[in-house]
């Protein structure tokens, strides 16, 4: 059986594509078993609204593609052995998130360094979470964490299982060089490889430097802005001009490095390598609005177009590690979220509040064309409420 859901009554509609972040003359979205199908008015998408399950009306906000956290340390279902915390994933679906990347199960208590552990953590966390998703929220977790145990075989295996995803910086390695061999049996396998940079940031890791990268070359630079220690800005800047690995700016890191990281990115014409994580939970804690913080504080410190923002927390990063969400446009999965200006603002929107530096108010997300919330538990309260039929008394919040 068909489900079928349409969002209605946007005022503004942002695409999670960079080259044109916000999609002129539409207020609607139509979606069928979790997937957009459809992008237009309310007029032109008439007969698809009278056929929908469930109508969402945003009453005049901004319809967004849900966050993409890229940074996000997940281990087995919805519980942080670092912050002791249960249902955390659920609550950064409060916060806009609806889809989160691991960049290893590095959290994990006694984790394993010997090649057969390395990978059985690895397919044990994808697998859990492909039949798992917190509070509706989609979590590509399964990155295995390069040691220097794992031959290219070990990589074939892998890639067999569906992992995808790898990071490097945190395996038993004497010299970060000493990895360059696991990192192009990775990425020869199909694998999208995350590096550490900067400073060390738990026990037993080392600092990783402009240079180490330069000759590992992995896909993404995680955390150029730190985590917690940026990179110098030589560093940064032989990383942007010398490289095209994506530049990874998280919200457990230095905010002032990743203003001059996302301003010279757009000088050198390099945004679309920019993408946007929270980097938690880490010692930096348990950040529903991690992401959220980041394109608000990167919006206004920067001044830089929030719409642009939203799509470096979206669609860029969606392209960079080949996601099925992150955009609106029909094909793309239907993660959504409805939010305004929050109560009290001066904004009269919801990039007028980022551009300013104030939270949006969300008050509503889809998730896989269904409705999973109303009324954030976690943002300021939205200026303007959605509102769904038929009624829906379970997602109304406990406020």
């Amino acid at each position: 059986m068909t489900a079928r859901l349409a969002v209605v009554g946007a005022g503004t509609v942002l695409s999670g594509d960079r080259t044109a972040p916000v999609i002129g003359d539409a207020d609607t979205v139509y979606c069928e078993d979790g997937v957009i199908t459809a992008i237009g008015t309310e007029s032109q998408l008439g007969a698809q609204i009278d056929a929908a399950d469930t109508v969402i009306d945003a009453r005049g906000s901004t319809l967004a593609p849900g966050l993409i956290d890229s940074h996000c340390h997940v281990v087995l279902g919805d519980y942080t052995p670092r912050q002791k915390t249960v249902d955390f994933l659920a609550s950064y679906v409060h916060g806009g998130i609806t889809s989160v990347v691991s960049p290893g199960e590095i959290h994990a208590p006694g984790r394993p360094h010997d090649a057969t552990g390395v990978k059985a953590l690895a397919i044990a966390a994808r697998s859990c979470f492909e039949n798992f998703r917190p509070g509706g929220m989609r979590v590509h977790a399964g990155a295995v964490v390069l040691e220097p145990t794992l031959r290219r075989e070990d990589f074939a295996e892998l890639q067999r299982a569906g992992v995808h995803l790898a990071k490097f910086g945190f395996g038993r390695y004497e010299d970060p060089s000493d990895g360059v061999d696991q990192v192009r049996w990775a990425q020869e396998h199909g694998i999208t490889v995350m590096c550490h940079s900067g400073g060390a940031s738990i026990p037993g890791s080392k600092p990783i430097t402009p240079e180490h990268l330069l000759e590992l070359a992995p896909d993404v630079c995680g955390h150029i802005n730190g985590g917690p220690t940026s990179l110098s800005e030589q560093g940064v800047d032989l990383i942007i001009e010398q490289t095209t690995m994506a530049l990874q700016l998280v919200q457990a890191g230095n905010v002032r490095s990743a203003v001059r990281i996302l301003r010279k990115a757009l000088d050198d014409g390099q945004f679309h390598r920019v993408v946007i994580g929270s980097d938690t939970p880490t010692g930096t804690g348990v950040m529903p609005l991690g992401v959220l913080k980041t394109v608000a504080e990167l919006s206004s410190l920067a001044g830089v177009d929030p719409a642009l923002m939203w799509a470096a927390a979206t669609g860029n990063n969606a392209a960079t590690w080949d996601l099925p969400s992150g955009y609106i446009r029909p094909g793309a999965a239907a993660d959504l979220v409805v939010m305004d200006a929050p109560w009290g603002s001066t904004a009269d929107d919801a990039l007028g509040a980022l551009r300013i530096g104030d939270l949006p108010g969300i008050s509503a997300v889809v998730t896989a064309g269904q409705a999973r919330g109303l009324l954030s538990r976690n943002t300021p309260r939205a200026a303007r409420l959605a509102t769904i039929a038929p009624a829906q008394p379970h997602l109304e919040p406990a406020h």
